[in-house]
C-alpha cells in the first residue's frame, strides 16, 4: 500500500489540493504547538488570578485540540495526507515552544495572545490559498477557526489588562 492508495476522490485539481494540503498541514502543526503551549501554561500558571487563568487556559486548550481533527480530516477530504508524528509537527510549526522553567502569568497571557494572532495571520493566508483553489469548504472552515483564534486572543488580552 502507498500514499496513492489513500487518495480520496475530489473534483479539485491535484495542484490546488497540494497547495491547500501544505497550508493546512502548517496550520495543523501550529495548532498542535499552540495546544501544547496552552496546556503547559495551564499546568504552570500561578499567582492571585490562578483559578481564572487556569480555567480559561483549559477551556482554550480544549477548543484548540478539538480543531485538530477537523483540520486533519479536511486535508484527507481533499485527497491528501496529513501530519504523522511529533517530529512531523516540529518540522512544520512556526509557533515557538516555551520550555522555560518559570513564566509569569502576564507573560503567559501575552505570549499566547501573540501566538493566537500569528495563527490568525496564517489562517488568512490559507484562506487565500483555499479560495484560489476554489475549495469552498476549506475556506468556510478557516473562517470558523479564525473567529475562534481571534476570540482567544481577545480573552487573553482582556485577562492581561491592568485595572
Amino acid at each position: 500500500m502507498s500514499t496513492s492508495d489513500l487518495k480520496t476522490p475530489t473534483d479539485l485539481t491535484s495542484n490546488a489540493t497540494k497547495s491547500v494540503q501544505d497550508a493546512l498541514n502548517a496550520i495543523l502543526a501550529d495548532t498542535f504547538a499552540l495546544y501544547m503551549k496552552t496546556k503547559n501554561f495551564h499546568w504552570h500558571v500561578s499567582g492571585p488570578h490562578f483559578r481564572d487563568y487556569h480555567l480559561m487556559l483549559d477551556e482554550q486548550a480544549a477548543q484548540i485540540f478539538a480543531s485538530t481533527d477537523d483540520i486533519a480530516e479536511r486535508v484527507r477530504k481533499t485527497g491528501n495526507t496529513t501530519l504523522r508524528s511529533i517530529g512531523d509537527i516540529a518540522r512544520h510549526q512556526t509557533i515557538k515552544d516555551n520550555d522555560k522553567d518559570f513564566v509569569g502569568p502576564d507573560a503567559m497571557l501575552k505570549e499566547l495572545r501573540d501566538d493566537n494572532l500569528a495563527l490568525v495571520e496564517h489562517l488568512r493566508e490559507a484562506k487565500d490559498i483555499a479560495d484560489d483553489a476554489k475549495d469552498n469548504a476549506t475556506s468556510a472552515m478557516i473562517d470558523d477557526w479564525t473567529d475562534q483564534a481571534e476570540r482567544r486572543a481577545w480573552f487573553l488580552f482582556e485577562a492581561g489588562r491592568k485595572a
